[in-house]
Order: structure tokens, then C-alpha cells, then sequence
């Protein structure tokens, strides 16, 4: 799932209200002649506004440099939920995406209270997080969803502990955990509903002379 970050005057890109990638409507605020230095950036999908300053600051010698800022809604840049994200987990992700910008490392932490969440709805069992992975690994689960949710796993829980990790690095990363937790969705949730939807499609004949089939083996 592609994320294209809010930006002063793109034409387009991700909407920080209803998160959909669509065309923006830019126009600047005015009163009278005067100009205030505010832009509005309206989602033609949802109808709602982000307001944008934009100033130049000067420096001797050298051109006016513009500068820019998003001022409402506050920016946020990681990645909106999988649309298949389980309802419990999904206010753990939010959350998580809130908090991001300001602290990496909250959002780290939550996104593994997330994918705990998601191993339950995926049927693990075991007493601790790790031992949960290990057994979706015995039923089959595919090494890069394993290599997804410890990743997870380990950035999430190191990011709390202080000295395990550089705050910066966590900084760095965090993003990419919230893709590594759509990633997951999308492998164990999404792509077999899809199969299982195209299947039922079969006549019904069909399907239990491959059920027959199999019962053989």
C-alpha cells in the first residue's frame, strides 16, 4: 500500500483526514488585500481542509529561502491502517500513528501491543509474544510475516528499554513498522479472503468432488 505524506502545494497526496490518496484544491486565505501567509488544501474526496503556513525567511547575502508547515490537522506520516487491520487491534494502531511524529518510541511500543493483538486473531497460542510467533512458524506461517512480526517484536520492545536502542534509530525506522503490520495483514488476512471468496465462487458440485479428493489422501 503506497503513502504519499501531506506536502505544501502537491496536487496531490495522501489526505490527513480521511487518509485517501486524491487530488487537493489549493487556494490561500485572504482578508481584503491582505494575505496572512495561509493556505488551505481541500480533499476533493472528503470535503475537509488542511491549513498550511508558508513564509520566506532572509539571510544576508544569500535569496529568500521558503518555508513551510502544516498546521492543521497535525502532520502525521505514517502509513494509514490495512483496511482489513482487525477492529480490536485497529485503536492500538491509531494510536500508535498519532504519537508517531512526537514519539517514535510510544508508537513503537504500541505497534507490539499490536501485533500481540494480531497474533490472538490469528490463533497463536503460547504464554509470551515470542512464543506465539513460534507457533504460527509451526503452522505453516511464511518466513517473511515471521521476519515481519519479530521485527516488530524486538524494535518495539527495545525501544522502551533504555540503552538498547538509539532513540534516532527508532525515529528512523518507525515508519516502517507500521508497513510491517500491514504487511502482515495483508499475507494472513487479506489474500485469503480473497481465495476463499473466489473459491465459493465454484459450482457446488465442484467443490465436493474436491473435497472428495482430498478426504482420499
Amino acid at each position: 500500500m503506497t503513502y504519499s505524506p501531506p506536502k505544501f502545494g502537491e496536487n496531490a497526496f495522501n489526505c490527513p483526514h480521511c487518509h485517501a490518496y486524491c487530488q487537493m484544491d489549493w487556494s490561500e486565505l485572504r482578508s481584503g488585500s491582505f494575505a496572512p501567509g495561509v493556505h488551505s488544501a481541500t480533499c476533493m474526496r472528503c470535503n475537509k481542509s488542511s491549513f498550511w503556513r508558508a513564509w520566506v525567511v532572509h539571510s544576508p547575502g544569500t535569496p529568500g529561502q521558503r518555508l513551510t508547515e502544516l498546521i492543521y490537522p497535525r502532520l502525521v506520516t505514517a502509513p494509514p491502517p490495512h483496511l482489513d487491520l482487525p477492529e480490536t487491534v485497529l485503536p492500538d494502531y491509531e494510536e500508535a500513528r498519532s504519537i508517531s511524529s512526537v514519539s517514535p518510541r510510544g508508537a513503537s511500543a504500541l505497534l507490539r501491543v499490536c501485533i500481540e493483538k494480531l497474533c490472538d486473531h490469528l490463533g497463536a497460542q503460547g504464554g509470551t509474544l515470542n512464543d506465539r510467533i513460534g507457533d504460527l512458524v509451526k503452522k505453516g506461517l511464511p518466513e517473511r510475516v515471521q521476519q515481519s512480526l519479530d521485527a516488530v517484536r524486538v524494535i518495539g520492545n527495545n525501544a522502551v528499554h533504555p540503552g538498547t536502542m538509539d532513540p534516532d534509530d527508532v525515529a528512523d525506522v518507525c515508519n516502517s513498522l507500521f508497513a510491517l503490520v500491514n504487511v502482515i495483514v495483508e499475507d494472513r488476512i487479506t489474500r485469503l479472503k480473497m481465495v476463499d471468496a473466489v473459491y465459493a465462487t465454484l459450482p457446488e458440485k465442484a467443490r465436493a468432488a474436491i473435497e472428495k479428493r482430498d478426504a482420499a489422501k
